[in-house]
């Protein structure tokens, strides 16, 4: 556990990249349960007592575990008159921190065990955590959530009490609340906040373990490297992180210090020795080491290749450490130096976004006389001060620690443990079809819930939880007149209001555009059947041509042109389709209002009458269009789609499926 900190925390690690917001970041906030007319001195006494209390309680959870960039740690805000620079809530009291986890996910799910564990050891406590993702607990219980709590609408719901997930619900707040209500939610005994079981499920099995899951993830290895380093590791073992990542983000100039190795290679008496010593990392550590190819600077002492794979790999691992430590070490005294760390950069992007060199090319004359008061400006701020102390850190205990006597004789004798098996690093075949299985079977479940719902909502009685003011037959009257609206060329138009004039159909312009398509039908025949041969030979129909043409012209006679051509092509698709399952698929007259049960006895005789009835029976076209939509609509889940697009131009708004969770 860090010790306490001003809320002004280190940004990226080398100034020159500070402009680089880092996604892989972890916020989290502590909110305790205070009077609000309680005094700003009273609260903030409060603050310190409870980060105390938190250290106190937290530290030994992760005492022996190296944190990928940096530790977990509470920090109070250095005022509470505005929005919270670092979490960005309102002006209340709360303790707060930032975290890096960078490629270790371990660290970010350590955080969120440790958030669990403080609330469910201090009642009166409130937490909440998020990443650059958003609420990162949410997507780990997705298949669990209701279908209301979206990333739009999960501001200030999801919260940490009591060592269990609360969620605000939405009924209590329809619109986002604010951070003072929702804490007040929380707390309040009338109000029911803790998320459903299968919230809680998903949620224990991810956190369950740690901290033990994540020192599991260790990785110990003998290196190789200069006295310096083993000196400073010895005393200071975290460090091992700044220097992996040193050597993980090094560039062309941050190389510039690892090819001349000034501090931890060159000593003021000639070169120094190397030891060999045991050093614990993160995995993810490890593989960024050993999967990165360097190569030596001159001059830095590497064995031959005959001595052995192991005793190169030792030296090799410890080179990339030695490298990085270098390079850490001399990015951080000169940034102390100047001052300029990510609150540099964060002050220099706020002065271009306000145009303060806009038309000024870089390097130009007066771009350069701003950019020089601006520096100005800022050293004199207690944000220059703040972060040369951050950046000097470091650099001043590593200068602690080699100011102090030491030598190889206290490395001489030491038995080291072995190396810490990495096959996990080439053959995790195995654990990764594991987690894919699990997370498969967490989306069969879904589904097949999902599935039981829909049978259940088919069933009928879904309509009678609908609003009185809603009326499916609203959807019907609308698609057919907006089906029945002759579009032009410039596309088709949604009726402005279904309620007001209805919509004519001209069946001469009607005929002539299906004319235009199926090719022109006259009384006399003449071409017809060419024309309508060629459209039907897709679907594999065989006529006699002579015996067709004069049935149709037969036909075209007997009845008005237009009603013969309509009843002729409702023939040739009806026998077509009635080749096919689809005609299966449609819900008929007869199936909504004659479910009479057969005897036993006349079982065959009903089943022959089904049959012929199912042929003379017509389609219930109004009951199939309502039941695609509303299956349409419900398979989008609450997100936007085709059908809710289109109802919502027709100006028909259909409720949330209530069925649901």
């Amino acid at each position: 556990m860090a010790k306490p900190s001003s809320s002004a925390s280190a940004g990226p690690l080398f100034p020159h990249r500070a402009h680089r917001i880092p996604e892989d970041t972890v916020f989290y906030a502590v909110y305790p349960d205070l009077p609000a007319a309680l005094p700003p001195s009273e609260s903030l006494s409060v603050l310190r007592s409870l980060h105390l209390h938190l250290v106190s309680l937290l530290s030994p959870l992760c005492r022996d575990y190296i944190w990928q960039h940096e530790p977990f740690a509470l920090s109070i805000p250095s005022s509470l008159d505005g929005p919270c620079p670092l979490c960005r809530s309102p002006p209340i009291p709360h303790l707060h921190g930032k975290l890096r986890f960078g490629d270790a996910l371990d660290d970010e799910w350590l955080v969120a065990a440790l958030l669990f564990a403080a609330s469910s050891a201090v009642p009166s406590i409130t937490a909440r955590a998020w990443d650059s993702d958003g609420d990162f607990l949410l997507i780990e219980a997705a298949f669990a959530l209701p279908r209301w709590l979206e990333p739009d609408t999960a501001a200030n719901r999801v919260f940490i009490h009591g060592g269990q997930l609360h969620i605000v619900p939405k009924r209590v707040f329809p619109d986002t609340p604010s951070l003072e209500a929702a804490l007040a939610a929380v707390r309040s005994e009338e109000v029911d906040t803790r998320a459903s079981d299968k919230v809680q499920a998903a949620i224990l099995r991810k956190i369950s373990g740690y901290p033990d899951k994540a020192m599991a993830n260790m990785q110990r290895v003998r290196v190789r490297v200069p006295l310096p380093v083993a000196q400073v590791l010895k005393e200071e073992p975290f460090l091992i992180s700044l220097a992996v990542e040193g050597f993980y983000d090094r560039d062309v100039d941050t190389m510039k210090h690892a090819a001349r190795m000034e501090r931890f290679l060159r000593g003021s008496d000639g070169d120094i020795e190397m030891v060999r010593v045991s050093v614990r990392m993160s995995r993810a550590m490890y593989a960024q080491l050993v999967q990165q190819k360097f190569q030596a600077p001159m001059g830095y002492p590497m064995p031959s290749r005959e001595e052995g794979p192991a005793a190169f790999m030792e030296a090799e691992l410890g080179m990339k450490i030695a490298c990085g430590f270098e390079m850490m070490y001399q990015e951080r005294r000169q940034a102390g130096e100047e001052g300029k760390g990510s609150t540099w950069e964060a002050f220099k992007q706020s002065l271009e976004s306000s145009g303060c060199f806009t038309g000024l090319l870089p390097g130009s004359k007066e771009y350069q006389r701003i950019m020089d008061s601006a520096l100005e400006y800022y050293k004199n701020s207690s944000l220059y001060s703040r972060t040369r102390e951050v950046l000097n850190a470091p650099v001043r205990r590593i200068d602690e620690i080699l100011s102090m006597s030491y030598s190889v004789d206290g490395f001489k004798g030491i038995e080291l443990p072995p190396n810490d098996d990495d096959s996990w690093m080439y053959d995790g075949e195995e654990e990764l079809n594991t987690a894919i299985m699990e997370r498969q079977k967490e989306m069969e479940d879904y589904e097949a819930e999902r599935k039981q719902r829909k049978q259940q909502n088919s069933t009928g009685k879904a309509s009678s939880s609908l609003p009185d003011d809603f009326n499916l037959k609203d959807i019907t009257e609308t698609m057919q007149s907006f089906v029945q609206k002759l579009s032009s060329f410039e596309g088709a138009e949604v009726p402005e209001n279904r309620n007001s004039k209805s919509v004519e159909l001209d069946a001469d312009q009607f005929v002539k555009a299906m004319e235009s398509v199926l090719g022109e039908v006259s009384c006399e025949g003449a071409g017809s059947d060419e024309e309508l041969e060629g459209h039907t030979s897709s679907s594999d129909m065989e006529f006699d041509d002579s015996e067709y043409e004069g049935d149709l012209a037969e036909e075209l006679e007997d009845n008005n042109s237009e009603e013969g051509f309509m009843q002729l092509y409702s023939d040739a698709l009806n026998e077509e389709l009635n080749a096919t399952i689809l005609k299966k698929s449609f819900i008929r007259a007869h199936q909504q209002s004659n479910n009479i049960t057969e005897e036993p006895s006349n079982a065959t005789t009903s089943n022959a009458a089904n049959d012929m009835n199912e042929e003379l029976t017509p389609v219930d076209v109004d009951v199939n269009l309502v039941k695609s939509l509303l299956d349409s609509f419900s398979s989008q889940q609450g997100l936007p789609g085709p059908t809710s697009n289109l109802l919502g131009l027709m100006g028909v708004k259909v409720p949330p499926d209530t069925k649901k969770p």
